[in-house]
């Protein structure tokens, strides 16, 4: 490990990877496998648990402001893990001199986006520190959900069987290239809006008509790269991907050629990658696609039983390539 922090610790590159399995989970003895929420029993009960930060830069940006994605970061990672999501709390560190008026847009929209999950915001805490101390507001919040018997092992990849197939729900890359233009004051031929939503309303759609969900992962920090090489490790298969049928909008494909992106490796925050039984897929897609936020769903690839713990890229141009998790940051402070 290295011997300071940088950038790429908190990027859902390797470093974050390697960051968080030899000092975190090895300190605080967590349990194997790691999964967006952690699922636990207690008392006949079973209930998943989440958190996280956000430190997104800047704090407004189309679609959707830090707020709104605290909200809805808590609620798909429950939403993933196959919960369904109940309590939030939420933790403001604010930099003296924030302006309230921006303040009070912020709790205002995480409160329309919590009713319209169907959750409740029940406790928090706020700090204010010095000028300089802080960029102006950081957000933590804390969700709980409770598990439905059969559920329990959607996130742990330990249900995941050759000939699974992969599914998306939409297009790639929105929010990251969405952040980026806002950042950066770039103008866009076609506007791109962060896809930034919760997304409990049409994955429970489709587990509650569907019993054949083997794996679930929400695509931020890393995107799709990092989720499926987390799934190859999980589960020690291969894994197949037609590049020409992930889907990626023309405004976004087209600034990742400018810039050198690779639209696999940026970050979401309303798409979700789901793995189902090879006789199920067709009617996952059916209610995806009949949903506002599963319009574009897509067929990508499966579960194979070659080049496993690999994922196999067939590429536009007729070739293969071996798709890794990406190595570094591509953009820093997106979520």
């Amino acid at each position: 490990m290295n011997e300071f922090i940088s950038l790429n610790h908190g990027s859902g590159s390797r470093q974050a990877h390697d960051l968080i399995m030899e000092l975190f989970v090895k300190s605080f003895e967590m349990s194997l496998p790691l999964t967006d929420s952690a699922v636990l029993k207690n008392n006949g009960f079973t209930f998943a648990f989440t958190t996280d930060s956000y430190v997104v830069d800047p704090l407004f940006f189309p679609g959707g402001n830090i707020g709104k994605l605290a909200v809805c970061g808590t609620v798909n990672d429950l939403s993933v893990s196959g919960a369904i999501p109940q309590y939030i709390s939420a933790s403001f560190i604010i930099e003296e001199g924030f302006p309230l008026s921006e303040l009070e847009a912020i709790v205002v929209t995480m409160a329309e986006e919590a009713e319209r999950a169907g959750v409740r915001i029940v406790t928090g805490d706020t700090k204010v520190v010095g000028k300089g101390k802080c960029d102006r507001l950081f957000i933590t919040t804390a969700g709980t959900g409770l598990l439905k018997p059969g559920f329990e092992n959607i996130g742990s990849g330990k249900m995941i069987c050759p000939g699974d197939k992969l599914i998306v729900n939409g297009t790639l890359g929105d929010h990251a290239i969405a952040v980026l233009g806002a950042r950066n004051s770039l103008s866009f031929s076609s506007p791109v809006i962060s896809d930034c939503t919760s997304l409990n309303g049409m994955i429970q759609s489709v587990l509650g008509e569907c019993g054949n969900v083997h794996f679930m992962r929400d695509l931020t920090r890393g995107g799709l790269s990092a989720v499926l090489y987390e799934l190859a490790q999980l589960s020690g298969m291969g894994i197949t991907v037609d590049e020409a049928s992930v889907p990626v909008d023309d405004p976004v494909r087209g600034l990742c050629e400018v810039l050198g992106f690779d639209p696999f490796n940026l970050a979401n925050e309303g798409k979700v990658l789901i793995v189902a039984g090879e006789d199920d897929h067709e009617k996952i897609l059916g209610i995806l696609r009949s949903h506002p936020l599963g319009k574009k769903s897509a067929l990508i690839g499966e579960i194979a039983e070659v080049n496993k713990g690999e994922i196999l890229l067939n590429t536009f141009t007729g070739g293969k390539r071996i798709l890794d998790i990406p190595s570094g940051i591509q953009l820093p402070r997106i979520c």
